[in-house]
């Protein structure tokens, strides 16, 4: 069974004895729900009240709102919790994933960039001195993938890079940081890797193609890594493995592969048995169609804690999903060891954090905590990161850098988006939000404080759509759109910048055959490409023959990247995946 005074729980006799008198003493009810994390809908009293004590919940996470608001819910939720909660929040980028006016750190791509451990420290101490703050108690982070596939768009901003090495550094220090939080625990995700497949495991399969020798030398590095050091919790991906299933069980059919999730030849066999972790597991969300498309939701249920996961992230329908577990457990489809066994996990880790000892006043701070919620020591530590971060990734053409309004006085920005991915939504919410300015105006606003004039590019197809919406009649013939003479479109701009604000997925560039949307330019002027987000941009422009990775748009980025364009600042960054993206002409 589980050790509970080996890592990571470390508990003495008088905490066992409260998780062992506890788990004795639970009905059915109360032992199914402790199984359960759940995803809260609102912050009316009267429902938060029913979670707890019709569901006696295990633990929760929540939507991104204001830190005091935050705090609150926590508040009413472990009032009425009989054990006190697990409550966690997804901090790794930064406080802003626990509150949506907490501090943006950084991206973990971001600090691969700067080759900087001491920035991952960084990111989980003070990422997590906010979320504490809050109420909170669990990170769900770090992100202990390995970007290396650069068409995945699930995890390319959120992975330290490429390199197993760096990653199982850069995850080890963001542990140690929350840890240094005193009784905060970490849930590294998403094991056993995610990296390899283009596709998101939240609308699609993911696979994970390594066999055993090479898994063990790269994710399983990872992971032995962070194990090493006291990891608390891990998060189950949606990720099959079927070159590693075919060496451990000789004979399988494709049709029985499964995601690790609900495999227990991968969440027991490997991650308990051959890594040997005693810690907590919990499934990635129970929504995300890597979970749901190989069997019925009543047979999934149970079979994620048959394979080796302790807790199941979020219902779908609370009274269903809840009574599918409570009559698997009744009629042993769920055995009572498998039960003891999970809930000496999830009990023990909350002995871990010393819950039990907790008054429902001590369990969330008071108000007064918040005033490190988004504090200027945070913005100084998201700001060293940028200064380090900013990467030149190709520079093909002498002359263009550093810009100087003496050579580049007219300085046109081409404003190039993205469709809106699966990932979207999310990635927003754990960065705090969008700015009150675009990041091009924000571009050109302080590329014009420093003597240039730079103007945003509108595209002839823009200019067709607002006239139309005026009841006016196009003064664009679209066909000939943008076929002016070379001569003519030089004479309007001494340099162009194509800046990328694409979160994930690929660039939507508009216009084409003679449009200022892509740089066919490059030999006719000085064209520099800036990603401030996906950091896989020239695969799509594989002609610029400058480009830079930013990583976001926050100000003390901006500061970072303008003071590097125009020469007061070096390029610090060294690009942390392939940016070129395995493509011969990306690098010509």
């Amino acid at each position: 069974m589980v050790n509970l005074k080996a890592k990571p729980y470390y508990l003495t006799d008088e905490d066992i004895k409260w998780v062992e008198d506890t788990i004795s003493n639970m009905t059915d009810e109360e032992k199914v729900g402790q199984l359960f994390f759940q995803l809260t809908a609102g912050m009316d009293e009267a429902y938060l009240k029913e979670l707890m004590e019709k569901y006696h919940l295990g633990g929760c996470r929540y939507n991104n709102m204001p830190a005091a608001a935050v705090q609150q819910q926590n508040r009413i939720l472990q009032k009425y919790a009989k054990i006190p909660l697990i409550i966690a929040c997804n901090t790794e980028n930064g406080g802003a994933g626990g509150c949506s006016d907490g501090t943006y750190i950084a991206s973990q791509i971001k600090i691969g960039a700067t080759r900087k451990v001491e920035h991952a420290y960084n990111l989980g101490k003070y990422a997590n001195v906010e979320a504490k703050a809050i109420g909170c108690n669990m990170a769900f982070a770090p992100v202990a993938d390995i970007h290396y596939n650069w068409e995945n768009t699930e995890i390319v901003a959120r992975s330290y890079g490429n390199d197993p090495q760096r990653v199982a550094e850069m995850s080890k220090a963001y542990l140690e940081g929350a840890h240094s939080n005193g009784a905060f625990t970490c849930a590294a995700k998403h094991f056993p890797g995610n990296g390899h497949d283009f596709r998101d495991a939240h609308i699609s399969n993911n696979v994970n193609i390594f066999n055993e020798k090479e898994w063990m030398e790269t994710f399983g590095h990872v992971y032995k890594t962070l194990i090493d050091n006291d990891l608390d919790a891990i998060m189950g991906g949606h990720i099959m493995m079927p070159n590693y299933m075919r060496e451990v069980k000789p004979g399988i059919k494709d049709e029985e592969m499964l995601p690790a999730t609900l495999c227990h030849e991968i969440m027991t066999g490997l991650l308990r048995d051959k890594l040997g972790f005693n810690g907590m597991v919990v499934t990635d969300a129970s929504h995300m169609v890597g979970m749901t498309n190989r069997m019925t939701r009543k047979e999934m249920l149970p079979l994620a804690i048959n394979a080796g996961c302790d807790m199941f992230l979020f219902f779908n329908d609370p009274d269903e999903d809840f009574n599918t577990m409570l009559e698997a457990y009744r009629n042993g489809t769920i055995s009572e060891e498998r039960m003891v066994e999970a809930l000496t996990r999830i009990l023990g880790l909350k002995a871990h954090m010393g819950l039990h000892k907790l008054s429902k006043e001590e369990l969330v701070p008071s108000p007064e905590a918040l005033s490190v919620i988004g504090c200027e020591k945070h913005q100084e530590v998201a700001a060293a990161i940028s200064h380090d971060a900013i990467t030149l990734v190709k520079s093909k053409e002498e002359g263009v850098l550093p810009l100087s309004p003496t050579k580049h006085k007219r300085i046109m920005i081409v404003d190039v988006k993205g469709a809106a991915g699966p990932m979207d939504f999310l990635m927003k919410m754990m960065m705090g939000g969008a700015n009150k300015k675009t990041p091009a105006e924000d571009l050109r606003d302080r590329l014009n404080e420093l003597g240039f004039e730079a103007f945003i590019y509108v595209s002839p197809l823009e200019i067709m759509k607002q006239q139309i919406a005026k009841g006016e009649r196009p003064s664009i013939n679209l066909y000939f759109a943008g076929k002016n003479a070379i001569a003519d479109f030089v004479s309007k701009q001494d340099a162009v910048i194509t800046l990328f604000d694409v979160m994930n997925g690929r660039p939507s560039f508009g216009m084409s055959k003679g449009g200022g949307e892509i740089p066919w330019y490059v030999y006719e002027l000085p064209v520099i490409g800036i990603s401030i987000n996906a950091p896989t941009m020239l695969a799509d422009v594989p002609m610029l023959r400058t480009y830079i990775n930013a990583y976001d748009s926050k100000p003390s980025t901006m500061d970072a990247l303008v003071n590097a364009l125009v020469g007061k600042e070096e390029f610090k960054g060294k690009d942390p995946i392939d940016s070129f993206c395995g493509l011969f002409d990306t690098r010509l």
